[in-house]
Protein backbone atom coordinates (compact mmCIF):
# COMPACT_ATOMS: atom_id res chain seq x y z
CA UNK A 1 0.00 0.00 0.00
CA UNK A 2 1.60 3.30 -1.06
CA UNK A 3 1.90 6.29 1.26
CA UNK A 4 -0.93 8.33 -0.27
CA UNK A 5 -3.45 5.48 -0.02
CA UNK A 6 -2.33 4.69 3.53
CA UNK A 7 -2.85 8.29 4.56
CA UNK A 8 -6.35 8.31 3.07
CA UNK A 9 -7.23 5.09 4.89
CA UNK A 10 -6.05 6.51 8.23
CA UNK A 11 -8.09 9.69 7.74
CA UNK A 12 -11.23 7.74 6.78
CA UNK A 13 -10.90 5.50 9.84
CA UNK A 14 -10.61 8.58 12.03
CA UNK A 15 -13.80 9.98 10.55
CA UNK A 16 -15.68 6.72 11.06
CA UNK A 17 -14.42 6.37 14.62
CA UNK A 18 -15.23 9.88 15.72
CA UNK A 19 -18.03 10.85 13.33
CA UNK A 20 -20.65 10.87 16.06
CA UNK A 21 -18.67 13.52 17.93
CA UNK A 22 -18.40 15.96 15.02
CA UNK A 23 -20.02 19.36 15.24
CA UNK A 24 -22.63 20.61 12.82
CA UNK A 25 -21.28 22.88 10.09
CA UNK A 26 -22.83 25.99 11.61
CA UNK A 27 -21.02 25.34 14.90
CA UNK A 28 -17.57 25.06 13.40
CA UNK A 29 -15.44 28.19 13.28
CA UNK A 30 -13.61 29.21 10.17
CA UNK A 31 -9.83 29.55 10.36
CA UNK A 32 -7.50 32.02 8.68
CA UNK A 33 -3.78 31.70 9.35
CA UNK A 34 -1.69 34.61 8.02
CA UNK A 35 2.01 33.77 8.01
CA UNK A 36 4.47 36.54 7.12
CA UNK A 37 8.01 35.70 5.97
CA UNK A 38 10.96 37.08 8.00
CA UNK A 39 8.93 39.75 9.84
CA UNK A 40 10.80 41.33 12.75
CA UNK A 41 9.34 41.28 16.25
CA UNK A 42 9.02 45.09 16.32
CA UNK A 43 8.20 45.64 12.63
CA UNK A 44 4.50 46.30 13.34
CA UNK A 45 2.73 48.80 15.54
CA UNK A 46 1.28 46.37 18.10
CA UNK A 47 4.81 45.18 18.90
CA UNK A 48 6.48 48.57 19.03
CA UNK A 49 7.20 49.84 15.53
CA UNK A 50 7.53 53.60 15.27
CA UNK A 51 8.55 53.51 11.61
CA UNK A 52 6.05 51.32 9.79
CA UNK A 53 2.38 52.37 9.74
CA UNK A 54 0.19 49.35 10.41
CA UNK A 55 -3.33 50.61 11.19
CA UNK A 56 -5.05 47.33 10.32
CA UNK A 57 -2.75 45.29 12.54
CA UNK A 58 -3.20 47.93 15.25
CA UNK A 59 -6.94 47.35 14.92
CA UNK A 60 -6.42 43.59 15.09
CA UNK A 61 -4.53 44.01 18.36
CA UNK A 62 -7.18 46.31 19.82
CA UNK A 63 -9.89 43.82 18.92
CA UNK A 64 -7.87 40.70 19.74
CA UNK A 65 -5.08 39.21 21.82
CA UNK A 66 -1.30 39.39 21.47
CA UNK A 67 0.80 36.28 22.05
CA UNK A 68 4.13 37.72 23.14
CA UNK A 69 5.98 34.41 23.69
CA UNK A 70 4.96 32.61 20.51
CA UNK A 71 7.75 30.58 18.90
CA UNK A 72 8.38 29.52 15.33
CA UNK A 73 11.61 27.94 14.05
CA UNK A 74 14.81 29.77 13.07
CA UNK A 75 14.14 29.35 9.32
CA UNK A 76 11.34 28.81 6.78
CA UNK A 77 10.74 25.14 5.93
CA UNK A 78 10.99 23.73 9.49
CA UNK A 79 8.59 26.37 10.78
CA UNK A 80 5.97 25.50 8.18
CA UNK A 81 6.33 21.79 8.89
CA UNK A 82 5.73 22.47 12.58
CA UNK A 83 2.57 24.42 11.83
CA UNK A 84 1.06 21.78 9.56
CA UNK A 85 2.00 18.69 11.60
CA UNK A 86 1.72 19.87 15.22
CA UNK A 87 5.27 18.77 15.99
CA UNK A 88 8.69 20.11 16.66
CA UNK A 89 10.11 20.74 13.19
CA UNK A 90 12.81 18.13 13.66
CA UNK A 91 10.22 15.40 14.23
CA UNK A 92 8.33 15.84 10.95
CA UNK A 93 10.94 17.48 8.70
CA UNK A 94 14.41 16.51 9.88
CA UNK A 95 16.57 18.69 7.65
CA UNK A 96 19.55 20.84 8.62
CA UNK A 97 18.35 24.04 6.96
CA UNK A 98 15.64 24.65 4.32
CA UNK A 99 14.44 22.98 1.13
CA UNK A 100 15.65 24.10 -2.30
CA UNK A 101 14.29 23.81 -5.86
CA UNK A 102 14.43 20.27 -7.17
CA UNK A 103 15.27 18.66 -3.83
CA UNK A 104 14.46 14.94 -3.66
CA UNK A 105 13.09 15.29 -0.11
CA UNK A 106 10.11 17.08 1.41
CA UNK A 107 7.25 16.70 3.88
CA UNK A 108 6.35 13.01 3.76
CA UNK A 109 3.00 11.87 2.40
CA UNK A 110 2.61 9.84 5.59
CA UNK A 111 2.36 13.02 7.65
CA UNK A 112 -1.21 13.94 8.54
CA UNK A 113 -1.49 17.69 8.10
CA UNK A 114 -3.72 20.32 9.62
CA UNK A 115 -5.38 20.76 6.24
CA UNK A 116 -6.19 17.05 6.01
CA UNK A 117 -7.64 16.94 9.52
CA UNK A 118 -9.86 19.94 8.83
CA UNK A 119 -10.83 18.66 5.40
CA UNK A 120 -12.11 15.48 7.04
CA UNK A 121 -14.35 17.70 9.16
CA UNK A 122 -15.92 19.21 6.05
CA UNK A 123 -13.69 22.26 5.65
CA UNK A 124 -12.71 23.81 2.34
CA UNK A 125 -8.97 24.35 2.41
CA UNK A 126 -6.66 26.68 0.51
CA UNK A 127 -2.97 27.54 0.61
CA UNK A 128 -2.37 30.93 -1.01
CA UNK A 129 1.24 32.08 -0.95
CA UNK A 130 4.59 30.47 -0.24
CA UNK A 131 4.64 26.70 0.38
CA UNK A 132 8.28 25.65 0.91
CA UNK A 133 7.76 22.05 2.02
CA UNK A 134 8.90 20.45 -1.22
CA UNK A 135 8.39 21.26 -4.90
CA UNK A 136 8.15 17.72 -6.27
CA UNK A 137 4.60 16.60 -7.22
CA UNK A 138 4.34 14.33 -4.16
CA UNK A 139 5.06 17.23 -1.79
CA UNK A 140 2.83 19.99 -3.18
CA UNK A 141 -0.06 21.48 -1.13
CA UNK A 142 -2.64 19.69 -3.28
CA UNK A 143 -1.14 16.39 -2.09
CA UNK A 144 -1.18 17.49 1.56
CA UNK A 145 -4.85 18.28 2.15
CA UNK A 146 -5.36 21.58 0.36
CA UNK A 147 -8.18 21.84 -2.16
CA UNK A 148 -6.54 24.83 -3.77
CA UNK A 149 -3.04 26.27 -4.12
CA UNK A 150 -1.97 29.57 -5.64
CA UNK A 151 1.54 30.89 -5.15
CA UNK A 152 5.21 29.94 -5.09
CA UNK A 153 6.55 26.49 -4.15
CA UNK A 154 9.45 28.04 -2.21
CA UNK A 155 11.13 31.37 -1.38
CA UNK A 156 11.00 34.31 -3.76
CA UNK A 157 14.83 34.52 -3.88
CA UNK A 158 15.26 31.02 -5.28
CA UNK A 159 15.86 31.63 -8.96
CA UNK A 160 18.44 32.99 -11.41
CA UNK A 161 19.93 36.42 -10.72
CA UNK A 162 19.01 37.57 -14.23
CA UNK A 163 15.30 37.32 -13.28
CA UNK A 164 15.73 39.88 -10.51
CA UNK A 165 15.30 37.45 -7.63
CA UNK A 166 18.74 38.10 -6.14
CA UNK A 167 18.41 41.88 -5.89
CA UNK A 168 15.95 44.32 -4.36
CA UNK A 169 13.63 46.69 -6.18
CA UNK A 170 15.65 49.25 -8.13
CA UNK A 171 19.00 47.62 -7.43
CA UNK A 172 21.31 46.54 -10.27
CA UNK A 173 21.42 42.85 -11.04
CA UNK A 174 24.33 41.12 -9.31
CA UNK A 175 27.18 39.82 -11.38
CA UNK A 176 26.57 36.29 -12.57
CA UNK A 177 28.81 33.56 -11.24
CA UNK A 178 29.80 30.39 -13.00
CA UNK A 179 26.98 28.25 -14.37
CA UNK A 180 23.30 29.12 -14.58
CA UNK A 181 22.53 29.10 -10.88
CA UNK A 182 19.09 28.10 -9.62
CA UNK A 183 16.23 27.26 -12.01
CA UNK A 184 13.51 29.86 -12.73
CA UNK A 185 10.96 30.58 -10.02
CA UNK A 186 7.50 29.18 -10.93
CA UNK A 187 4.18 30.79 -10.08
CA UNK A 188 1.58 28.06 -9.71
CA UNK A 189 -2.14 27.42 -9.52
CA UNK A 190 -2.78 23.98 -8.06
CA UNK A 191 -0.35 21.80 -10.05
CA UNK A 192 0.00 24.04 -13.09
CA UNK A 193 2.90 26.43 -13.63
CA UNK A 194 1.33 29.72 -14.70
CA UNK A 195 4.48 31.65 -15.42
CA UNK A 196 8.13 32.25 -14.74
CA UNK A 197 8.48 34.92 -12.04
CA UNK A 198 10.41 38.00 -13.15
CA UNK A 199 11.28 41.19 -11.28
CA UNK A 200 8.04 43.02 -12.08
CA UNK A 201 6.03 40.00 -10.98
CA UNK A 202 7.61 40.24 -7.53
CA UNK A 203 5.88 43.59 -7.02
CA UNK A 204 2.49 41.85 -7.41
CA UNK A 205 3.03 39.07 -4.86
CA UNK A 206 1.08 40.66 -2.01
CA UNK A 207 -1.75 42.02 -4.16
CA UNK A 208 -2.30 38.79 -6.10
CA UNK A 209 -2.23 36.64 -2.97
CA UNK A 210 -4.70 39.03 -1.35
CA UNK A 211 -7.05 39.01 -4.34
CA UNK A 212 -7.07 35.20 -4.36
CA UNK A 213 -7.65 35.11 -0.60
CA UNK A 214 -10.61 37.48 -0.79
CA UNK A 215 -12.04 35.46 -3.67
CA UNK A 216 -11.71 32.25 -1.62
CA UNK A 217 -13.53 33.86 1.31
CA UNK A 218 -16.42 34.92 -0.91
CA UNK A 219 -16.68 31.52 -2.59
CA UNK A 220 -16.73 29.64 0.72
CA UNK A 221 -18.74 31.96 2.95
CA UNK A 222 -21.49 29.35 3.34
CA UNK A 223 -19.32 26.46 4.53
CA UNK A 224 -16.49 26.08 7.04
CA UNK A 225 -13.09 26.97 5.60
CA UNK A 226 -9.39 27.01 6.40
CA UNK A 227 -7.42 29.71 4.60
CA UNK A 228 -3.66 29.40 4.96
CA UNK A 229 -2.14 32.67 3.72
CA UNK A 230 1.67 32.43 3.90
CA UNK A 231 3.00 35.64 2.33
CA UNK A 232 6.32 35.76 0.49
CA UNK A 233 6.93 39.26 1.88
CA UNK A 234 9.07 40.49 3.57
CA UNK A 235 11.63 37.89 2.50
CA UNK A 236 14.52 39.11 0.34
CA UNK A 237 14.35 40.32 -2.41
CA UNK A 238 12.26 43.27 -1.26
CA UNK A 239 9.62 44.21 -3.86
CA UNK A 240 6.71 46.30 -2.53
CA UNK A 241 3.75 46.80 -4.83
CA UNK A 242 3.71 49.88 -7.04
CA UNK A 243 0.94 51.55 -5.01
CA UNK A 244 3.10 51.35 -1.88
CA UNK A 245 6.54 52.19 -3.23
CA UNK A 246 8.06 55.27 -1.60
CA UNK A 247 5.15 55.71 0.81
CA UNK A 248 6.69 54.67 4.15
CA UNK A 249 9.33 56.34 6.32
CA UNK A 250 11.36 53.12 6.25
CA UNK A 251 12.39 52.65 2.63
CA UNK A 252 11.25 49.76 0.47
CA UNK A 253 11.26 47.43 3.48
CA UNK A 254 8.76 49.64 5.29
CA UNK A 255 6.76 49.95 2.07
CA UNK A 256 6.39 46.17 1.96
CA UNK A 257 5.44 45.90 5.64
CA UNK A 258 2.76 48.53 5.07
CA UNK A 259 1.46 46.65 2.03
CA UNK A 260 1.16 43.55 4.19
CA UNK A 261 -0.84 45.57 6.69
CA UNK A 262 -3.16 46.58 3.83
CA UNK A 263 -3.54 42.89 2.94
CA UNK A 264 -4.52 42.00 6.51
CA UNK A 265 -7.07 44.80 6.39
CA UNK A 266 -8.56 43.39 3.20
CA UNK A 267 -8.95 39.97 4.82
CA UNK A 268 -10.47 41.30 8.07
CA UNK A 269 -12.80 43.65 6.19
CA UNK A 270 -13.98 40.85 3.90
CA UNK A 271 -14.71 38.61 6.87
CA UNK A 272 -16.74 41.42 8.44
CA UNK A 273 -18.58 42.25 5.20
CA UNK A 274 -19.58 38.59 4.84
CA UNK A 275 -20.92 38.60 8.43
CA UNK A 276 -18.40 35.95 9.43
CA UNK A 277 -16.62 37.83 12.24
CA UNK A 278 -18.46 35.95 14.95
CA UNK A 279 -17.39 32.56 13.62
CA UNK A 280 -13.88 33.13 12.24
CA UNK A 281 -10.60 32.81 14.12
CA UNK A 282 -7.71 34.70 12.51
CA UNK A 283 -4.09 34.19 13.54
CA UNK A 284 -1.32 36.53 12.37
CA UNK A 285 2.36 35.63 12.84
CA UNK A 286 5.77 35.24 11.16
CA UNK A 287 7.53 32.05 10.08
CA UNK A 288 10.74 32.97 11.94
CA UNK A 289 12.48 35.95 13.47
CA UNK A 290 13.31 39.03 11.47
CA UNK A 291 16.48 39.66 9.51
CA UNK A 292 18.77 42.65 10.01
CA UNK A 293 16.59 44.55 7.53
CA UNK A 294 13.85 44.64 10.11
CA UNK A 295 13.64 45.44 13.80
CA UNK A 296 13.67 42.77 16.50
CA UNK A 297 13.79 45.09 19.52
CA UNK A 298 13.94 44.20 22.39
CA UNK A 299 15.06 40.72 21.37
CA UNK A 300 18.61 39.55 20.78
CA UNK A 301 19.58 37.91 17.50
CA UNK A 302 17.90 37.45 14.15
CA UNK A 303 16.60 34.82 11.76
CA UNK A 304 18.68 31.65 11.74
CA UNK A 305 19.53 31.73 15.44
CA UNK A 306 18.03 30.27 18.61
CA UNK A 307 18.28 33.58 20.41
CA UNK A 308 14.82 35.01 21.05
CA UNK A 309 15.15 37.23 17.98
CA UNK A 310 15.47 34.17 15.77
CA UNK A 311 12.38 32.31 16.97
CA UNK A 312 10.04 34.54 19.01
CA UNK A 313 7.64 36.09 16.52
CA UNK A 314 4.94 38.81 16.64
CA UNK A 315 1.65 36.96 16.91
CA UNK A 316 -1.99 37.96 17.36
CA UNK A 317 -5.31 36.14 17.56
CA UNK A 318 -8.61 37.76 16.47
CA UNK A 319 -12.13 36.46 16.95
CA UNK A 320 -14.61 39.12 18.09
CA UNK A 321 -16.64 38.20 21.19
CA UNK A 322 -14.66 34.98 21.58
CA UNK A 323 -11.14 36.30 22.18
CA UNK A 324 -10.91 39.16 24.70
CA UNK A 325 -10.09 42.48 23.06
CA UNK A 326 -6.92 44.48 23.76
CA UNK A 327 -5.32 41.72 25.83
CA UNK A 328 -2.13 39.69 25.71
CA UNK A 329 -0.50 36.60 27.14
CA UNK A 330 3.17 35.91 27.76
CA UNK A 331 2.64 32.15 28.09
CA UNK A 332 4.88 29.92 25.96
CA UNK A 333 3.07 28.92 22.76
CA UNK A 334 4.19 28.08 19.24
CA UNK A 335 3.52 26.92 15.71
CA UNK A 336 3.06 23.32 16.78
CA UNK A 337 0.08 24.34 18.96
CA UNK A 338 -2.01 25.55 16.03
CA UNK A 339 -2.94 22.09 14.71
CA UNK A 340 -4.32 20.68 17.99
CA UNK A 341 -6.10 23.96 18.75
CA UNK A 342 -7.81 24.28 15.37
CA UNK A 343 -8.73 20.61 15.19
CA UNK A 344 -10.35 20.64 18.61
CA UNK A 345 -12.32 23.81 17.80
CA UNK A 346 -13.48 22.13 14.58
CA UNK A 347 -14.83 19.17 16.53
CA UNK A 348 -12.19 16.80 15.26
CA UNK A 349 -9.74 14.48 16.97
CA UNK A 350 -5.99 14.21 16.79
CA UNK A 351 -4.15 11.24 15.32
CA UNK A 352 -3.32 8.65 17.95
CA UNK A 353 -0.81 6.66 15.91
CA UNK A 354 1.99 9.25 16.12
CA UNK A 355 3.69 11.64 18.50
CA UNK A 356 2.51 15.25 18.55
CA UNK A 357 4.36 17.96 20.47
CA UNK A 358 1.76 20.70 20.24
CA UNK A 359 -1.15 21.29 22.61
CA UNK A 360 -4.58 22.91 22.56
CA UNK A 361 -4.00 26.55 23.55
CA UNK A 362 -7.61 27.70 23.21
CA UNK A 363 -7.89 28.43 26.98
CA UNK A 364 -4.99 30.87 26.57
CA UNK A 365 -6.52 32.45 23.47
CA UNK A 366 -9.91 32.68 25.16
CA UNK A 367 -8.33 34.35 28.18
CA UNK A 368 -9.45 31.78 30.74
CA UNK A 369 -8.38 32.99 34.15
CA UNK A 370 -5.43 30.98 35.42
CA UNK A 371 -4.73 29.33 32.05
CA UNK A 372 -1.06 28.46 31.72
CA UNK A 373 1.24 27.36 28.96
CA UNK A 374 1.00 23.63 28.24
CA UNK A 375 4.77 23.62 27.69
CA UNK A 376 6.67 22.98 30.91
CA UNK A 377 9.73 22.70 28.68
CA UNK A 378 10.40 24.17 25.25
CA UNK A 379 13.30 23.01 23.06
CA UNK A 380 15.13 25.33 20.68
CA UNK A 381 16.48 23.42 17.68
CA UNK A 382 18.56 24.95 14.92
CA UNK A 383 18.21 22.36 12.19
CA UNK A 384 19.11 19.02 13.77
CA UNK A 385 20.99 20.43 16.76
CA UNK A 386 19.49 21.28 20.15
CA UNK A 387 20.92 24.65 21.13
CA UNK A 388 18.76 25.89 24.01
CA UNK A 389 16.09 24.85 26.50
CA UNK A 390 13.44 26.99 28.20
CA UNK A 391 11.32 26.24 31.26
CA UNK A 392 9.16 28.99 32.66
CA UNK A 393 11.16 32.21 32.64
CA UNK A 394 14.52 30.42 32.45
CA UNK A 395 16.37 29.79 29.20
CA UNK A 396 19.69 27.98 28.92
CA UNK A 397 21.94 28.13 25.87
CA UNK A 398 23.72 24.80 26.02
CA UNK A 399 26.98 25.50 24.19
CA UNK A 400 28.37 27.77 26.91
CA UNK A 401 25.88 27.24 29.74
CA UNK A 402 24.48 30.76 29.34
CA UNK A 403 21.41 31.22 31.53
CA UNK A 404 18.89 34.04 31.14
CA UNK A 405 15.74 34.98 33.01
CA UNK A 406 13.45 36.08 30.20
CA UNK A 407 10.93 37.71 32.55
CA UNK A 408 13.59 40.18 33.66
CA UNK A 409 15.89 40.06 30.64
CA UNK A 410 14.01 39.44 27.40
CA UNK A 411 17.06 40.65 25.48
CA UNK A 412 19.25 37.84 26.87
CA UNK A 413 21.93 40.31 27.90
CA UNK A 414 22.87 39.14 31.43
CA UNK A 415 24.16 35.60 31.91
CA UNK A 416 23.19 34.56 35.46
CA UNK A 417 24.38 30.94 35.31
CA UNK A 418 26.87 31.38 38.14
CA UNK A 419 24.14 32.67 40.43
CA UNK A 420 21.74 29.80 39.68
CA UNK A 421 23.67 26.53 39.25
CA UNK A 422 20.59 24.55 40.30
CA UNK A 423 18.59 26.00 37.39
CA UNK A 424 21.40 25.19 34.96
CA UNK A 425 21.42 21.62 36.24
CA UNK A 426 17.64 21.31 35.93
CA UNK A 427 17.58 22.61 32.36
CA UNK A 428 20.50 20.37 31.45
CA UNK A 429 18.39 17.52 32.76
CA UNK A 430 15.56 18.49 30.41
CA UNK A 431 18.02 18.42 27.53
CA UNK A 432 19.10 14.91 28.51
CA UNK A 433 15.46 13.77 28.50
CA UNK A 434 15.06 14.57 24.81
CA UNK A 435 18.26 12.75 23.84
CA UNK A 436 16.54 9.41 23.22
CA UNK A 437 13.65 11.03 21.36
CA UNK A 438 14.52 13.83 18.96
CA UNK A 439 18.19 13.64 19.85
CA UNK A 440 20.70 16.36 20.68
CA UNK A 441 22.21 16.38 17.19
CA UNK A 442 21.62 14.39 14.03
CA UNK A 443 18.55 12.22 13.45
CA UNK A 444 16.98 11.04 16.71
CA UNK A 445 14.88 7.93 17.23
CA UNK A 446 11.71 10.03 17.35
CA UNK A 447 12.32 11.76 14.02
CA UNK A 448 9.96 10.51 11.35
CA UNK A 449 11.21 9.70 7.83
CA UNK A 450 11.37 12.42 5.22
CA UNK A 451 9.40 12.12 2.04
CA UNK A 452 11.75 11.01 -0.75
CA UNK A 453 11.33 10.74 -4.50
CA UNK A 454 13.42 9.42 -7.34
CA UNK A 455 14.38 11.50 -10.36
CA UNK A 456 13.78 14.82 -8.62
CA UNK A 457 13.62 17.74 -11.06
CA UNK A 458 12.68 21.42 -10.82
CA UNK A 459 9.28 22.50 -12.12
CA UNK A 460 11.00 24.78 -14.63
CA UNK A 461 14.46 23.73 -15.78
CA UNK A 462 17.34 26.13 -16.23
CA UNK A 463 16.50 26.53 -19.91
CA UNK A 464 12.95 27.67 -19.10
CA UNK A 465 11.17 24.42 -19.99
CA UNK A 466 8.22 23.42 -17.80
CA UNK A 467 8.23 19.91 -16.42
CA UNK A 468 5.86 17.46 -18.11
CA UNK A 469 2.43 17.49 -16.51
CA UNK A 470 2.75 21.03 -15.13
CA UNK A 471 2.45 23.01 -18.37
CA UNK A 472 -0.75 25.05 -18.82
CA UNK A 473 -2.97 24.46 -21.82
CA UNK A 474 -1.94 27.84 -23.19
CA UNK A 475 1.63 28.82 -22.35
CA UNK A 476 2.91 32.32 -23.05
CA UNK A 477 6.30 31.56 -24.57
CA UNK A 478 7.47 35.13 -23.98
CA UNK A 479 7.08 34.56 -20.24
CA UNK A 480 9.26 31.48 -20.36
CA UNK A 481 12.34 33.30 -21.61
CA UNK A 482 14.56 35.71 -19.77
Amino acid sequence: MNACILKQVICVLMVLQYGAMQLNADQRPNFVFINIDDLGYADIGPFGSQLNRTPHLDRMAKQGRKLTSFYAAPVCSPSRASLLTGCYPKRSLSIPHVLFPGNAVGLAAEEITLAELLKEQGYKTACIGKWHLGDQPEFLPTRQGFDYFFGLPYSNDMGPAADGVKSNLGAPLPKLGKGKGQPPLPWMRNETVLQRVLADDQTTLVSRYTEEAVKFLHENKDNPFFLYLPHSAVHFPIYPGKAFQGKSKNGIYGDWVEELDWSVGQVLDTISELNLSQKTLVIFTSDNGGTRRGLNTPLRGHKGSTWEGGMRVPTMAWWPNKIPAATETNAITGMMDILPTFVKLAGGNLPTDRELDGHDIWPLLEGVKGAKSPHDVFYFYRGLKLQAVRSGSWKLHLAKDELYNLDNDIGESLNVAEDHPEVVKRLRGFASQIKDDLGLDGIGAGCRPLGKVKDARPLIDRDGNIRDGFRPIIWNEARSSK
